[in-house]
């Protein structure tokens, strides 16, 4: 009876410490983007004297308002979510394609495509190659360059094929017996199986096209009508911590910007605006995230 007791006492302790441990965790990740909210949301000219860390001191939604005034914001929140959206899709469609192919037990160059693929996530042209090969590709200046060069993931196509490969394969061959063609069996057997491994995928795909703003500096910066979300994020973080502010965003978009919001101001509520969204999908996907990446590890 004691040893019993003694033992509940140990799990009481180690679940207490192991609750306090995930609390402090989550409080670290959670209040840099509590404390950048809590910035957005107060009052531009009080927020230059420092000290908002959990709450706002003076609650306005200003710098909100201002930030849209933003030349180019809007146009940029069409384009990310755009290049979102399309790249997601057409990655996702064509990874799953291809890791189909690549899970056929029947397909002769299998193991070598499979090879060249792998590869591709140990070497890569670089930069300068790249960057000719956009512009002999005519894709400069273009939307379809934040699209094409990363519709076909080698990651992406494992991920997703080791899925394929914990699944029976008796269920292609009963499909097969009932007359089913290679075309209905990946349509209507494979990916509604591999839906929480797609829907991982498809987290992967949209949180880095969301994220990108890189090609768009070495390809579409050019072209205003081309600019996304991040990169007017980039563009204003590296303006607002460069010193003299209001010259710099007098340049940057809307001069009238800098005599109304502190540059601190700016970057907190410009970075909610960029980080929310993919946030909001989150929630959404995160029991697929995990599916996804915990059963197509397992074979049986």
């Amino acid at each position: 009876m004691g040893a019993r007791m003694s033992g509940r006492v140990k799990d009481i302790v180690f679940d207490s410490f192991l609750y306090l441990f995930m609390i402090a965790v989550g409080i670290v990740t959670l209040y840099p983007f509590w404390n950048v909210l809590a910035i957005s949301f107060n009052d531009a000219t009080d927020t230059v004297r420092g000290g908002i860390y959990l709450w706002p001191r003076s609650f306005t939604w200003n710098n909100y308002k201002e930030i849209f005034m933003y030349n180019n914001l809007i146009v940029a929140f069409q384009n990310s979510v755009l290049r979102t959206v399309i790249g997601t899709l057409l990655g996702v469609f064509s990874s799953a394609t291809v890791a189909y192919v690549l899970s056929r037990k029947d397909f002769i160059a299998r193991k070598q495509l499979s090879l060249l693929f792998v590869l591709t996530l140990y070497f890569s042209g670089g930069l300068i190659p790249g960057y000719m090969l956009m512009r002999d590709l005519h894709l400069m200046n273009n939307f379809w360059v934040y699209i094409l060069p990363g519709i076909v993931s080698a990651w992406n196509i494992f991920v997703v094929r080791s899925y394929i490969d914990g699944l029976p394969y008796s269920l292609q061959e009963s499909a097969k017996i009932d007359g089913a063609n290679d075309l209905t069996i990946y349509l209507r057997i494979i990916l509604p199986l591999c839906s929480p491994v797609l829907a991982t995928v498809a987290l992967f795909i949209a949180v880095g096209q969301w994220n990108s703003w890189f090609d768009t500096y070495l390809y579409n910066s050019g072209k205003a009508s081309l600019t996304t979300l991040q990169y007017e994020l980039m563009k204003i973080l590296a303006n607002t911590t460069a010193g003299s502010s209001s010259a710099d965003l007098a340049r940057s978009g809307n001069p009238a910007l800098s005599t109304r919001v502190s540059p601190e101001s700016i970057r907190a509520a410009i970075t909610i605006v960029a980080t929310l969204p993919i946030l909001l999908v989150y929630p959404f996907l995160q029991k697929y995230f995990v599916q996804g990446l915990t059963l197509g590890a397992v074979k049986s």
